[in-house]
């Protein structure tokens, strides 16, 4: 699957928005990916886990025992890329304000896991989820997103595999450029959600 493809996935959905947006990562942009537009068409949404799947088997050297994600919107796609590679799912949630697994998920040491999101900006979800993973005493593999609007710039300590690599621009809040300076802000992401 090319980006190409993967980001017209996102448009059948009506999930590729314009505007001004407040990023989970803080930042602003103009663009805005709203995943669970995509994610409501299992169709859609396990096409683009099988294909992000094929890319793990692909560059990921090694058995793997686990997928992890983190809560909310890492949930429906590593579940769907865990189905893909026939391995468990479990996810990480916030509890006081750090990931951990609950819900009766363990790891241990033994297990290498590949830890799946759904869009990478800045990478601190991802890092916070194998933060978490670590604490368990297993080994994080890789990581892997559908899509990377880094474009490869977001480290996460562990090698990033995304389905497609984009450039879509995003600023600081105090240096906005003149197009998004004094319009509103729409947070349309889930960080901060209880």
């Amino acid at each position: 699957m090319t980006p190409e493809q993967v980001l017209n996935e996102f448009r059948k959905s009506g999930a590729l928005l314009e505007g001004h947006f407040l990023l989970s990562s803080g930042r602003h942009s103009d663009v805005f990916l709203q995943k669970a537009l995509v994610f409501q068409y299992p169709k859609r949404t396990a096409k683009l886990a099988r294909a992000l799947a094929a890319q793990v088997l692909t560059n990921v050297k090694g058995r793997l025992d686990a997928v992890v994600s983190p809560a909310v919107g890492g949930i429906i796609p590593g579940y769907e890329v865990a189905r893909a590679l026939d391995l468990p799912a479990m996810y990480v949630e916030r509890e006081e304000g750090q990931f951990r697994l609950r819900r009766g998920f363990q790891l241990d040491r033994k297990m290498r896991v590949l830890m799946v999101e759904d869009i990478v900006t800045t990478g601190l979800s991802s890092r916070e989820c194998i933060e978490a993973i670590k604490a368990t005493g297993a080994k994080v593999a890789a990581a892997a997103c559908l899509i990377d609007r880094s474009n490869g710039k977001a480290k996460v300590g562990v090698p990033l595999i995304a389905l497609a690599h984009v450039d879509f621009p995003s600023w600081d809040p105090n240096d906005l450029p003149p197009h998004l300076a004094g319009t509103p802000a729409i947070k349309p992401g889930s960080r901060g959600l209880a």
